[in-house]
This record gives structure tokens, C-alpha cells and sequence, in this order.
């Protein structure tokens, strides 16, 4: 991109030009934020199980005894060796998240199909510590719309809630659940890259209501 080389004086007026536009932004993001809380819930009746480091778990055992879980849908098909790059560099950034996230009664968890032992070696190669854990054993993946059967790859499928058509079967997305007092777990928000922010740490606060 070409810059223009101004006075100080132009440069101050084309500054508060973009601040005005700035604070629009600011005030529609809050606005937005508002609406992600105000989303109503709806349950999750379906068990799933993930294998762990620490052995098979259940959703609502990925909250740890805390009342929220965000899901990182973690590019990474059973068969790769390797995690995907855009998610790997996503992934630079999460081993800070746990302690202010566990501060507003949350968890963080990262969900890949791959087995757990492909999940363990590629981490261990990156240098990362946050919580990931493999969907493999149940249709969690599929269910909330970041992995797709191979038949339906080319297809014409409803990925980020709207129809489209993928030429992979692993996608990238958020999912945030919340966990009742008497154990029950309900589903309260998703992103994909097709709409919405793909959030990261206080923008993640936000999601939790």
C-alpha cells in the first residue's frame, strides 16, 4: 500500500476521522456482545464421550467443576501427522488462557478428531500446554458443524448455520457451553470462519454471559 506523506496537521485531522469510525465500531461491538449474552440456551442431551490425557471424560467432565467451557475446534483429522497451520498458529497463543478464563468460572479446552496420542506428539513438538483432548469416540466433531463425512466433502452442507459446500472434512469454529449446578450442559454459542469473531482471550470473555 502507497502512503501519502502529510503535515502533522493533515495527519491529526485523518486521525480523528478514523477514531470517530473507531468509536462506531466500539459501540457495535458492545451492542453485539449484549446479543451474544441475551442468546438462549439449548440442552445437550446427546452423550459425548473425548479421549484424554488423563483417560476417556464426558462434556461435562471437559468443565472441570467450573460453570462455562469454551471449545477450540482444532483442525487435525485422524490421519495427519500434523495439526493445521492456521489453527497451529492460533494455538501460539492459548497456553496463557486457562488462569483468567478459570478467574470467571471458565474452561478451556482445544477438541480435534485426531487420536489422542497424534494430539500428545504434535503438541509436545509445538511446545504447548493447554488442554486438547480427541472427539474420536463420539460425533461431537460432526454434531456442531467442524467436521464434515467424506462423502459429504464437495456436497452442499450447512457449516457456520448457513449452506455451503467444503472441500475438506475438518473445519475450524468455537463452541461455548454452560453447566447448570445439577450437571446439566447446554450449548450457548458457536462462531465459524464464514461469521462472527473467531475469539481469543478477552474477547472470549465475553462469550460467557
Amino acid at each position: 500500500m502507497q502512503h501519502d506523506i502529510v503535515s502533522g496537521t493533515e495527519w491529526l485531522a485523518a486521525r480523528q476521522a478514523l477514531l470517530a469510525e473507531e468509536k462506531k465500531l466500539a459501540e457495535l461491538r458492545a451492542r453485539i456482545v449484549e446479543q451474544r449474552r441475551a442468546l438462549p440456551w439449548t440442552a445437550v442431551d446427546k452423550a459425548y464421550a473425548f479421549d484424554t490425557p488423563a483417560g476417556r471424560q464426558t462434556l461435562g467432565e471437559l468443565f472441570e467443576g467450573r460453570g462455562r467451557l469454551i471449545v477450540y475446534h482444532f483442525m487435525f483429522a485422524p490421519d495427519w501427522t500434523d495439526g493445521c497451520p492456521g489453527c497451529s498458529q492460533l494455538g501460539n497463543h492459548l497456553d496463557g488462557l486457562g488462569e483468567p478464563l478459570a478467574r470467571h468460572d471458565a474452561t478451556f479446552a482445544a477438541v480435534s478428531r485426531a487420536p489422542i496420542e497424534r494430539i500428545d506428539d504434535y503438541r509436545r513438538r509445538r511446545g504447548w500446554r493447554f488442554r486438547w483432548v480427541s472427539s474420536q469416540p463420539s460425533d461431537f466433531s460432526y454434531d456442531f458443524q467442524a467436521a464434515y463425512r467424506p462423502e459429504q466433502v464437495g456436497e452442499e452442507v450447512v457449516y457456520g448455520f448457513e449452506r455451503t459446500r467444503l472441500d475438506r472434512e475438518d473445519v475450524p469454529g468455537t463452541s461455548v457451553f454452560a453447566r447448570s449446578a445439577t450437571g446439566e450442559v447446554f450449548h450457548t454459542y458457536s462462531a465459524y470462519t464464514n461469521g462472527g469473531d473467531m475469539p481469543l482471550s478477552l474477547t472470549w470473555l465475553s462469550l460467557l454471559g
